[in-house]
C-alpha cells in the first residue's frame, strides 16, 4: 500500500482519492492511505460528512481519515506521503511552489516524496522548476476522465477515459497505481511516447475549450458545420508547432480524434466553460497560449490560435487579462 497525498483535491483530485484509496478495514471506516488537500468549504464538508460520488446514477459515499485546509494542517498530522499528485490549475502552481517552499515540508515529510503533476495544458514542469526537485522525483500525467464539482463535498463523474503517467515512475508504483484504477473499472497506461500523449491531450483541449468558453455550449458544438473550416485551422497551426517541437502527427487523424472525443462528450460542460461561467481565471495560457508560445520560438504564425486566445482572455475574468 502506498501513502497519497492529492494537492489540490477537487473535482478531479477527489475523485482521483476514490480511485486510488484501498478499501477501509471495515465497513463504514475511513479511508487511510489517501489525504485531501484543498479548499476549505470542500475539504470540511468532506470532514462533516464524507465525500458524495455520483457515478452516473450509483451513489458512494466514502470517508476519509486524513483531510487538510492548507499546508499547516498537513505538518501537524500522522501522514507521511510517499507520493504527492498536483491537480490544481497551471496558473496555481507558482504560488503553490512559493507554499511549498516557504512551509519547510521539501526538507520534512515530503524529502523523499515523488510528485506527480497530473493537470491540463503543457508547461507545468517548467512552472514547478523553481522548487529544484531532481528528475527522478518530479512526473507528469494526463487523464481523460471528466469530473464536476456539483457542491461542496459533492462530485459527479462525467466520462470515463484512461490516465496516462510517464513510464519512469518506478514499477512497484506503476503496479499499484494501475491496480486501484483497474478494481474499480478504470484505465491506468505508462506509455513510452508520453510526450506524444500530451500532444494528443493538447490538440483535443486546444480546440474544444475555448471553443465551448466562447459559444457557452457543451462539447458537441465543435461538431457544428459552421465550425468545421476554424477547428481544421486550430489542429493544422498545433500539429506545425508540435512538428517543430519534434512530435510528429497525422493533421487528419487528430482531427478525427478531436471529433470522436467532442462526440463521444457532446453532452458534457468543458473545463474552460465552467470557469468563464463562474467568473474564474482560465487554463488558456497553458492551452492555447502554450502553442502559441511554441510557435515564436520556431517563427511559425498561428493566427486562429492567436485569434481564440486574445477573445477568451477577453471573455473570462478580469484576473485572467494580460
Amino acid at each position: 500500500m502506498a501513502d497519497i497525498l492529492i494537492y489540490g483535491a477537487g473535482a478531479i483530485g477527489s475523485f482521483l482519492g476514490y480511485l486510488l484509496s484501498q478499501a477501509p478495514p471495515e465497513a463504514g471506516g475511513k479511508i487511510e492511505n489517501m489525504a485531501l488537500l484543498g479548499r476549505e468549504g470542500h475539504i470540511r464538508a468532506i470532514k462533516e460528512s464524507g465525500l458524495l460520488i455520483d457515478l452516473a446514477g450509483e451513489r458512494k459515499l466514502v470517508h476519509f481519515r486524513h483531510c487538510f485546509e492548507n499546508l499547516d494542517d498537513l505538518n501537524g498530522s500522522d501522514f507521511y506521503p510517499q507520493m504527492v499528485i498536483i491537480c490544481v490549475k497551471t496558473y496555481s502552481l507558482p504560488a503553490l511552489c512559493r507554499e511549498l517552499a516557504y512551509s519547510g515540508l521539501l526538507q520534512g515529510r515530503l524529502k523523499d516524496a515523488v510528485f506527480l503533476l497530473l493537470m491540463n495544458g503543457m508547461g507545468n514542469r517548467e512552472a514547478f522548476a523553481p522548487l529544484h526537485l531532481p528528475g527522478s522525483r518530479l512526473l507528469e500525467g494526463i487523464t481523460a476522465i471528466g469530473v464536476k464539482l456539483s457542491g461542496d463535498g459533492r462530485i459527479e463523474l462525467k466520462g470515463k477515459g484512461k490516465t496516462m503517467i510517464e513510464a519512469r515512475l518506478d514499477e512497484r508504483m506503476q503496479k499499484f497505481l494501475g491496480e486501484r484504477l483497474a478494481e474499480k473499472g478504470f484505465e491506468m497506461e505508462f506509455p513510452a511516447d508520453f510526450a506524444a500523449q500530451q500532444w494528443n491531450k493538447l490538440f483535443i483541449n486546444c480546440v474544444i475549450n475555448p471553443i465551448t468558453a466562447l459559444t457557452r455550449q457543451e462539447n458537441g458544438i465543435v461538431l457544428s458545420l459552421p465550425l468545421q473550416e476554424t477547428v481544421q485551422s486550430i489542429i493544422g497551426e498545433a500539429v506545425g508547432v508540435a512538428a517543430e517541437e519534434g512530435i510528429a502527427a497525422d493533421e487528419r487523424k487528430v482531427l478525427d480524434i478531436v471529433s470522436s472525443v467532442a462526440g463521444k462528450t457532446a453532452g458534457n460542460t468543458s473545463s474552460m466553460l465552467q470557469d468563464v461561467l463562474k467568473g474564474r481565471m482560465t487554463e488558456i495560457d497553458s492551452i492555447n497560449g502554450y502553442i502559441i508560445a511554441q510557435a515564436k520560438k520556431h517563427d511559425l504564425k498561428v493566427p486562429v490560435n492567436e485569434a481564440l486566445f486574445a477573445l477568451v482572455k477577453s471573455a473570462s475574468s478580469g484576473k485572467n487579462r494580460a
